[in-house]
């Protein structure tokens, strides 16, 4: 950072020395900055924040523990979502993502509202419009790389669990099993921040491109073209998907089961990194994954 800061001034030096010996040289444009194709809707924005930020924080946990308190602060922290809440967020992030496609966006304006029956009950054919496969590429992308990045830090938690148990403390006895348990499921659900939308913005112009259609995915696409072409609420249908949404209510589930079963420290330590963040993030990175059987429906 501080070499590219360092050529930076060295290259503003040297158009101001330039600036002075003619005279009359234009100044260049700056240039463009780094940012969403498209901006980021309000309504969309709402829900995928909410996905954003379970995904972000908990992502964020440290596997190193010094004591109960800390562990205790990082169950509710990995606890802030509602699985249904989750579930809508992740398909809304989708749908940002493929936003950022330009020739997607181009394609659904051409088309027009002829499409939006069609979009609404068959998320699919949204896949056939001009730029359909890139927009869920784009999508794919933005979820495979939270998911994974999710995965592998409950990955580094549940290592942890085992290794701190040479520690006397991570043996002790639980002795707030019920209070525990209840600070965590009083965590869940999104608390929106002044910065989220700020957050969302950057996250999603990470861009990238890789795999394709999934069931989630598609029905991410499929949004974007609704919002696109001001269909709100012909979209509204499109923000679940039964076996993602089965899948994070599971993980939750679990999470709890385990933090009511566990009896030491260490225990909540696996709780936290197995059933709070590995199965939410795997759960992400399995809606990237496309169905075995995905019907597809042209729009011509």
């Amino acid at each position: 950072m501080i070499v590219k800061k360092l050529k930076l001034a060295a290259l503003a030096a040297t158009v101001a020395l330039a600036g002075c010996a003619t005279g009359s040289a234009p100044s260049k444009a700056p240039p463009p900055k780094k940012g969403p194709y498209i901006g980021i809707d309000g309504g969309l924005a709402s829900r995928a924040s909410a996905f954003e930020a379970f995904t972000r924080k908990a992502t964020a946990i440290d596997a190193s523990f010094s004591g109960p308190g800390q562990i205790a602060e990082r169950l509710r922290t990995a606890a802030g979502y509602e699985p249904k809440e989750l579930e809508a967020g992740m398909i809304a992030y989708a749908a940002l993502a493929a936003m950022q496609e330009p020739a997607f966006v181009a394609g659904v304006r051409a088309k027009g509202r002829d499409v939006s029956r069609r979009l609404a009950t068959d998320p699919a054919a949204a896949l056939d419009l001009p730029g359909g496969q890139a927009a869920a590429q784009r999508a794919n992308a933005a979820l495979a790389r939270r998911g994974e990045a999710l995965a592998d830090a409950g990955a580094r938690v549940k290592k942890t669990s085992y290794s701190i148990q040479h520690q006397a403390w991570s043996r002790a006895r639980l002795t707030n099993g019920p209070q525990r348990l209840a600070a965590v499921k009083q965590a869940a659900g999104y608390r929106p921040e002044a910065a989220d939308r700020a957050r969302l913005t950057a996250a999603i112009s990470e861009g990238g491109r890789r795999g394709g259609p999934s069931p989630v995915v598609a029905r991410g696409v499929a949004l974007a073209a609704l919002t696109v072409l001001g269909q709100d609420a012909a979209a509204r249908p499109l923000l679940s998907e039964f076996k993602s949404g089965q899948c994070l209510r599971t993980a939750k589930l679990n999470y709890h089961q385990c933090l009511a079963a566990a009896g030491t420290h260490y225990e909540d330590i696996y709780c936290l990194g197995v059933h709070a963040m590995r199965d939410p993030g795997q759960c992400v990175v399995d809606a990237t994954k496309p169905a075995k059987t995905m019907r597809r429906a042209s729009l011509d």
